[in-house]
């Protein structure tokens, strides 16, 4: 049985209305992305990028297109359904870290755990595990987060987006504002969580950063110049399944 994409988006469209008109930022986007696959997104400024990870997280939706997320089609979705993939299936880590500074690294990983019905004592051994995928020393843990370096902040981060264990983990420019050794830091751990299989899409502007992954997608004025991979059709059965177990 032919394996079908996590992610597959077709002929996406995404228009702004403003009072200054009509912008067109992404036009006829076609890609997809194969489980356990590393993928890097990379243009210049300005070209989609971010437009297109803020649809694939389903942050945002297309004016027209095709998504389909594990089989299913993210347009059939309600609000309620949407917030549930967003907080189950899909991690997000931000160049920006988004931790709150005066928690600890513990508390801040069990954030998004607050939203469900876990107990306590289960949120905190699922951050235990994502702070220990991620290399982060125990001996942090009860530190805040602004009393960590960059790339320790980053780990965090990445702990949290992994706290709920997604199947895909979405990273936009997680070492934009990392040097060079701590960024390196942050690719090892990228590297070791695809080595566990998780899909990981990851946004950057580095050369070097988008030539580690399996898959480099360039995009340029809103369209795919290079790298898109669009399967031959495979079931249409959907496989993931919403307000139960996966």
């Amino acid at each position: 049985m032919a394996v079908r994409p996590v992610i597959d988006i077709r002929h996406i469209h995404r228009i702004f209305e403003s009072d200054a008109g009509l912008a067109h930022i992404l036009h006829d986007i076609s890609l997809s992305v194969m489980p356990g696959e590393f993928v890097a997104i990379t243009g210049p400024s300005g070209s989609g990028k971010s437009t297109l990870m803020n649809i694939l997280g389903c942050l945002d939706t297309p004016t027209s297109g095709r998504y389909l997320l594990e089989g299913l089609n993210v347009a059939e979705l309600t609000d309620d359904e949407l917030a549930e993939v967003r907080a189950l299936r899909i991690g997000f880590v931000f160049q920006s870290f988004n931790l709150l500074p005066r928690m600890t690294v513990l508390d801040n990983v069990m954030l998004p755990l607050s939203y469900t019905d876990v107990p306590r004592r289960e949120r905190e051994m699922r951050a235990v595990h994502a702070l220990r995928a991620v290399g982060l020393p125990v001996d942090h843990y009860d530190h805040r987060t602004n009393e960590l370096s960059g790339g320790q902040m980053q780990r965090v981060a990445i702990a949290r987006a992994l706290v709920n264990d997604p199947a895909i983990i979405l990273a936009d420019e997680p070492t934009g504002n990392l040097d060079s050794t701590t960024g390196r830091q942050v690719m090892n751990t990228f590297h070791a969580l695809k080595r566990v299989g998780k899909t990981i899409v990851l946004i950057t502007h580095d050369a070097g950063i988008a030539a580690e992954a399996d898959r480099a997608v360039q995009i340029r004025d809103g369209r795919i110049f290079k790298g898109a991979y669009i399967p031959s059709p495979s079931p249409s059965s959907p496989s993931l399944q919403i307000g139960g177990a996966r």
